[in-house]
């Protein structure tokens, strides 16, 4: 079982088709099934419109859901039970400071695999029932993941398997202490990435995981999150990102490569799998 998952901040470009038509020619090759889910529970960037928009695009492709299309937003309780969970066990804490006092106390040069600075941990030692109260007061806070205890949590190995672009697997080790401290809910959202993917992966029984290298990272936190709540690990390949001509992945504001753009000038779906480099290999599974 795989998985789509684009996020509804804008319409589908060149690189979310690259790596549609690659889910769907796995499935096929797997003899395995494509299911599309919408991933939405950032709602302050997230719009309603694009979701069909998406959709529309994506059959124009060819592509279809074989299950129900899972929109995130409509599951937010199945998120906070996970966090829940954490919590109880003594991992999550409340964390206030903002980014400003984050970025002015981490230490300089040390910053995560996304570029972003470690957290040093103003708010790891915070006494619970003075957190407690200002939770009450009303101040913004984020619910971060303690990675030290995290990690003694889940004990065990954290390998994963992978696959190359020829299909063949490898293992890998995840290290998610690089990541530091994550956010796993802010004040805006049910849930962050991380949690509400591992979540949905393990609810809707996919085994592989196709995405681009910009998410490679971020399979050390899904590791440990899977370990923590007992969860199997999907295959995971992680594709080359289609780039623009100053070697910048594309953004959803880039329109020359939108596919609405592209349809209107008169593209056909068979246009776009040649600008991407995925033949047609047959019928949907």
């Amino acid at each position: 079982m795989l998985r789509f998952a684009p996020s509804p901040t804008g319409r589908l470009h060149l690189g979310h088709a690259y790596s549609a038509l690659l889910n769907q020619a796995i499935a096929r090759h797997l003899g395995g099934r494509l299911l599309i889910r919408i991933e939405d529970t950032d709602q302050t960037r997230c719009r309603p419109e694009y979701v069909q928009a998406i959709l529309d695009d994506l059959a124009w492709l060819g592509i279809r859901s074989d299950g129900v299309v899972r929109v995130q937003s409509e599951h937010g309780d199945a998120y906070r039970q996970a966090l829940a969970d954490l919590e109880a066990r003594g991992l999550l804490y409340p964390c206030f400071a903002t980014r400003q006092q984050i970025a002015a106390a981490a230490t300089p040069g040390l910053v995560d695999p996304d570029g972003a600075p470690i957290y040093p941990g103003l708010c790891r030692g915070l006494d619970p029932e003075v957190a407690r109260g200002r939770i009450a007061a009303g101040e913004p806070y984020a619910l971060r993941l303690d990675m030290a205890a995290a990690i003694a949590a889940a004990g065990g190995d954290m390998t994963y398997t992978a696959l190359g672009p020829s299909l063949s697997p490898f293992s890998v080790t995840a290290c998610p202490s690089r990541w530091g401290d994550v956010v796993l809910q802010r004040k805006e959202t049910a849930a962050s990435y991380h949690i509400a993917v591992v979540v949905d992966d393990a609810l809707q029984g996919i085994t592989h995981v196709v995405r681009g290298q910009d998410l490679a990272a971020s399979t050390d936190i899904h590791r440990l999150l899977q370990m923590l709540f007992g969860l199997p690990a999907p295959v995971y390949l992680h594709h080359p990102l289609i780039v623009d001509q100053q070697g910048r992945k594309l953004s959803k504001r880039d329109g020359d490569t939108g596919l609405a753009t592209l349809r209107a000038g008169g593209a056909t779906p068979a246009d776009i799998r040649r600008l991407v480099g995925i033949p047609d290999t047959g019928a949907d599974s």
